[in-house]
């Protein structure tokens, strides 16, 4: 009633909704009664754990464009070494065939995950392996962290046997290697018209989001010598692309 057009679940696991209560996983129940009530654009789902991803998601997505096709699935990482340390619950081949899955049933999804190096027993090659794997599959929209110690996590009894300094690099390294893919995929963007919210105005110029892209973590559409409306919803046709901005113009 307020006029809020976007509607963004967050959680550590978005899956888990009503499982406190209910001992049943109830975001499906959810997302439909959402996508009944009127007034707003966009439904936004994000951090779905890749184990108990529900397939019924896909689905609806085919079915209803309210429903944004975005898709944030942290993977962590994708060795299964490292993956069974992590208590994961869910193998690299699992991982691999569920993300297959969602490119093959939704092919304009944008797929976002976060990624997690220097866990205590990531190896060379468990690295390496990872590094291949971001290389092959080409995420749309990608973070990465760096292990750190916690007393109390699955982790903490283990010894964090990873310098600091190859953390570093690792992470940077995929940093780099994912910069290079989101620039390709922006490239790919220009003379598209998309629709983009405007979430704040700089002097003259308007930035905003498609729906490929969440607040404050993805990639924005900037908008020269215009002072739009925030919260206003305009057709902008992408004129030119770098790694994690992409610049429009008023169609």
């Amino acid at each position: 009633n307020k006029g809020v057009q976007e509607i963004i679940l967050i959680s550590q696991d978005v899956v888990f909704y009503g499982y406190d209560k209910t001992r049943k996983y109830q975001l499906i129940d959810l997302v439909k009664a959402l996508l009944k009530l009127e007034g707003y654009k966009w439904l936004r789902l994000q951090y779905l754990h890749p184990k108990l991803f529900p397939l019924e998601l896909l689905s609806i997505m085919k079915e209803n464009p309210k429903l944004l096709p975005y898709i944030d699935i942290p993977v962590q990482h994708i060795s299964d070494s490292v993956l069974n340390a992590m208590h994961r619950g869910i193998s690299k081949k699992e991982t691999l065939d569920l993300l297959s899955k969602i490119r093959k049933e939704i092919p304009n999804a944008v797929i976002r995950t976060t990624l997690l190096v220097g866990h205590p027993g990531e190896t060379k090659q468990d690295f390496d392996e990872l590094r291949t794997f971001v290389s092959d599959f080409q995420f749309d929209r990608l973070g990465v962290f760096t292990y750190s110690h916690e007393e109390g996590t699955p982790a903490g009894n283990l010894n964090d046997d990873v310098p600091n300094n190859i953390k570093s690099r690792r992470k940077n390294t995929l940093l780099k290697l994912q910069q290079e893919i989101s620039l390709q995929k922006n490239k790919k963007r220009i003379g598209q018209v998309l629709e983009v919210v405007i979430d704040r105005v700089e002097e003259s110029v308007s930035i905003g989001r498609s729906v490929y892209d969440s607040p404050e973590v993805d990639n924005e559409v900037i908008i020269e010598n215009e002072q739009l409306n925030v919260g206003q919803f305009y057709n902008v046709e992408i004129i030119d692309a770098q790694e994690y901005d992409l610049f429009g113009k008023i169609v």
